[in-house]
């Protein structure tokens, strides 16, 4: 390590783009400032400069601060020659349902199994059990005023995958609604109240149905004073 320390920046920037080729998750600056036995600062610097560098030179691929750490990616640019060629990459897709699912998490997170079904409208838990497999979501604590339901969030991994610094970075959904209904919409959405409003619907509705067949007992039940 002592001998890298004379390294000029030109050196400093090969070794670390060696050590990003080689790392399979995001690396912090500071990480990768130990193994070069370099100042943090001057190992930011040096990335920051490689990322210019990539997008100046319209190379195939790209260098992005993700989950806290650098990380390179290939250029969103060749998309479509990269999928052609990763025979699995589409075994590795998300199906319709899961992206609904974990958009809903993301952005209202950290967002209970019922409050996800009361957005989407339809039951979640396979899809939320299957997220949490892939480690896109986790547990995030419990929600005392929904009988210690479990919370969830997203992960470190699901920013990597998406090319988020953090979830401030998602991207406003309301600028892809078609018009300003739609916009609204979204707004209660994320807002929570028409989850709330689903979920005392749901309780109400739970309540009407307890009553029903409380006065269906009642009718079928014999009466004392039917022989009388």
């Amino acid at each position: 390590m002592a001998e890298l320390t004379t390294l000029g920046p030109s050196s400093l920037k090969g070794a670390l783009e060696a050590l990003l080729l080689v790392s399979s998750d995001p690396v912090s600056a500071a990480t990768l400032a130990s193994h070069l036995d370099v100042a943090p600062g001057e190992v930011a610097s040096l990335l920051a400069e490689l990322q210019v560098e990539y997008e100046e030179a319209n190379r195939g691929f790209q260098l992005r601060e993700v989950a806290g750490g650098w990380r390179l990616f290939t250029h969103p640019a060749f998309h479509e020659q990269v999928e052609s060629y990763v025979l699995s990459w589409d075994t590795q897709k998300l199906s319709q349902a899961a992206l609904e699912t974990l958009a809903v998490i993301a952005y209202h997170q950290p967002v209970t199994r019922e409050a996800v079904k009361g957005i989407r409208g339809v039951n979640s838990d396979g899809v939320i059990s299957s997220l949490v497999d892939k480690g896109l979501i986790r547990e995030m604590g419990r929600d005392p005023e929904r009988g210690q339901a479990i919370r969830y969030g997203t992960t470190t991994v699901f920013l990597e995958k998406f090319g988020l610094r953090s979830v401030k970075d998602l991207p406003d959904l309301e600028q892809f609604a078609p018009d300003e209904q739609s916009r609204q919409f979204i707004r209660e959405r994320l807002s929570g109240r028409s989850i709330q409003s689903t979920l005392e619907e749901t309780e109400e509705d739970l309540e009407e149905e307890r009553d029903l067949i409380d006065s269906s007992y009642e009718l079928d039940a014999p009466r004392e004073d039917a022989h009388e």
